[in-house]
């Protein structure tokens, strides 16, 4: 469960001082905490041991569970601090922060408010950090942003002032269940007749459109009908944030531009034109 900054002052006082300390020495070590998170870890398993031993002379007050303050320090240091329990948690699908100080969750589709309570500074901290990771930006110039965190999660992050008093976060998890329409069926989601349908629809060449709400599984069935492509053809798809798996990927960057030629040429339009091309396959199928 994450520490909740307001009633437990003392353990984040704690949890500030160690933290600074592993901060140090991964910059002295010149560790990449997004990219060796398993250095970062050793680092601060060293860290909470020397404060233990320290507190033996009595000159500090010993950490009450060694496995939980490495594993915070790890998930403010390398991981999305205090958001980190609930992205390695299976059963939550969905964070989301409607202000600061209600930072809700949806685990097994039913919606939860969560006892984390967080403040501007670090809700922008936080949104700094995942854009980092995607190579996306938030500013004035592109206020709303789609991009991806390394474990294939999509966040949407829209800027303080188009809302009021606080930038808004949401990260859909991914969590692909079904890898073939065989495991739809598996899921209970699809008949076995339909699956088959498909799958011949797929093998056929034939136009299948997958549309849907949030959450219904697009991505999912999208995935599913890729699988389902002859391997002697190639999957070529366009997209907002990298989600397909299997098949040859492009991604669109709006509001990317260059110092002499303006605006360049990554919208999806423009990429599904590219797509199309023969260059990419003389029997390139797109996404």
């Amino acid at each position: 469960m994450a520490v909740d900054r307001i009633t437990r002052p003392h353990v984040d006082d704690l949890v500030e001082r160690l933290d600074l300390q592993v901060r140090e020495r991964v910059r002295r070590e010149g560790v990449d905490p997004q990219r060796e998170a398993s250095l970062v870890r050793r680092i601060a398993e060293d860290v909470v041991r020397d404060h233990d031993d320290l507190s033996l002379t009595g000159a500090v007050a010993p950490v009450a569970d060694d496995s939980a303050m490495v594993g915070e320090l790890v998930a403010r240091v390398s991981g999305f601090g205090p958001l980190q329990p609930f992205l390695d948690d299976p059963e939550v699908e969905e964070i989301w922060i409607n202000d600061p100080s209600r930072v809700f969750i949806a685990r097994r589709g039913r919606h939860e408010l969560t006892n984390l309570r967080l403040d501007a500074a670090h809700v922008n901290e936080l949104v700094e950090r995942m854009l980092k990771s995607s190579g996306r930006r938030l500013d004035i110039s592109t206020p709303f942003v789609d991009a991806m965190l390394p474990e294939g999660h999509r966040l949407h992050v829209v800027l303080e002032g188009i809302t009021r008093g606080f930038t808004a976060v949401n990260i859909r998890k991914f969590l692909l269940r079904a890898h073939r329409l065989s495991d739809l069926v598996s899921l209970g989601s699809l008949t076995p007749q339909a699956a088959r349908f498909l799958e011949a629809s797929v093998r056929a060449g034939l136009n299948v459109l997958v549309a849907g709400g949030t959450q219904a599984g697009k991505t999912t069935m999208l995935n599913c009908l890729a699988a389902a492509v002859p391997g002697g053809e190639r999957v070529v798809s366009a997209e907002e944030v990298f989600e397909l798996s299997n098949i040859a990927r492009v991604q669109t960057w709006p509001g990317l531009s260059t110092p002499h030629k303006g605006p360049s040429s990554t919208s999806a339009k423009a990429w599904t034109a590219r797509a199309l091309a023969p260059r990419w396959s003389a029997s390139a199928r797109t996404a």
